[in-house]
């Protein structure tokens, strides 16, 4: 059973101290992403002359009819961990295996409302997440061997988990006033955890942690209401906005030791589009043929990527996808960089509009 330790290390009003996290809680109710996806026709790539590309090597879809899929991550083993949504939104966890079996749905036992996530997944197949309970809040989950541990950072009232690397360290977020509140990210490093936001920022949310311990990368909702990419470094100095040219919302969901990143914008027509970028500035964006909504979840240092796509009738399919050399990447503008605290600020704007349908993201 995986049993995080933990000393919390807060800035602004955050607690210091040293506890021991295992216990069974409830949970909360979120917001559902709207998905869509469009049925995939072979292998393609999308590449420029004279460099390297992304090709889709195949899709998948978890067992049974009308499931929308969204994969989350994938480790160097090519195990996938993600969620699916019945034809009732009924949120659950999945691990697709390498072998491409698929794992009984994953549910932590004190799920009471129909949502649990499987967020990522580590090269020994520890898995994290979260999950909503009557309670009205998220907690965080550990599922290690069969067993289930909840984690919640001590003081907050809602928490999320959304990545974990072989180090067992782990990046998430969370809120002292529920899951309607304001969020700060975190990172736990060797049992420590540490909370940053940015400045400004009305939600900061943290995704991933590489195994070289060089980059931690998310999203964050601006004063406007903006959602925006950013990385922070080893030193802790966090590097933003992070979007492409044209983008109306960037996030950023995964990485890999190679330092190079995932996630998805959107522009001003409406369209999604999966992100590949390459700190501190390049980007190449891909779209699934026929689809309007491309999502990249994670990528392993193999650059094999998992996302989603969504087809005319809005069910969200997974793919697989290898990156094949370096894409081509376009130079973005200039960005800001800050040591940050956190800073409470006006409230959160919760309208679909505003985060893309869905906070936090998936």
């Amino acid at each position: 059973m995986f049993v995080p330790r933990v000393c919390v290390l807060g800035t602004g009003n955050s607690i210091k101290e040293e506890i021991s996290i295992m216990k069974p809680k409830h949970i909360f109710n979120s917001i559902l992403a709207v998905l869509f996806l469009f049925p995939l026709m072979g292998t393609f790539a999308q590449q420029a002359a004279n460099s390297g590309s992304i090709e889709v090597i195949s899709t998948f879809d978890y067992p049974g009819t009308g499931n929308s899929t969204l994969p989350q991550k994938i480790n160097e083993r090519g195990d996938v961990v993600g969620i699916f949504l019945d034809s009732n939104l009924v949120s659950r966890g999945f691990v697709r295996f390498n072998d491409g079996s698929f794992s009984d749905p994953i549910v932590d036992p004190n799920d009471t409302v129909g949502l649990t996530e499987g967020r990522g997944i580590n090269n020994s197949r520890t898995i994290v997440g979260d999950y909503a309970a009557s309670d009205g809040n998220f907690h965080g989950l550990f599922l290690s061997g069969g067993a289930f541990t909840e984690f919640d950072i001590p003081g907050a009232t809602s928490t999320l988990v959304h990545s974990i690397n072989d180090a067992a360290d782990f990046v998430g977020a969370f809120s002292l006033t529920g899951p309607n509140g304001i969020h700060q990210g975190f990172v736990s490093v060797g049992g420590t955890i540490t909370s940053f936001s940015i400045p400004g920022a009305l939600q900061t949310f943290a995704y991933e942690r590489n195994n070289s311990a060089h980059l931690v990368v998310g999203y964050y909702m601006d004063g406007s209401g903006i959602v925006h990419g950013y990385y922070r470094d080893a030193s802790g100095a966090l590097h933003f906005p992070i979007d492409p040219s044209g983008s109306t919302a960037t996030i950023l969901f995964g990485l890999n030791d190679k330092n190079w990143a995932v996630g998805r914008y959107g522009d001003s027509s409406g369209a999604t589009h999966g992100l590949f970028f390459v700190p501190p500035n390049n980007f190449f964006t891909f779209d699934f043929p026929g689809s309007t909504f491309t999502s990249f979840g994670g990528i392993n240092d193999q650059g094999v990527i998992c996302g989603r796509y969504i087809d005319a009738s809005g069910i969200a399919h997974a793919f697989l996808a290898r990156v094949v050399g370096t894409p081509p990447t376009t130079p973005a503008g200039m960005e800001m960089k800050a040591t940050a605290s956190p800073l409470q600020v006006t409230p959160l704007d919760q309208s679909p509009a505003a985060w893309g349908g869905a906070m936090p993201a998936r």
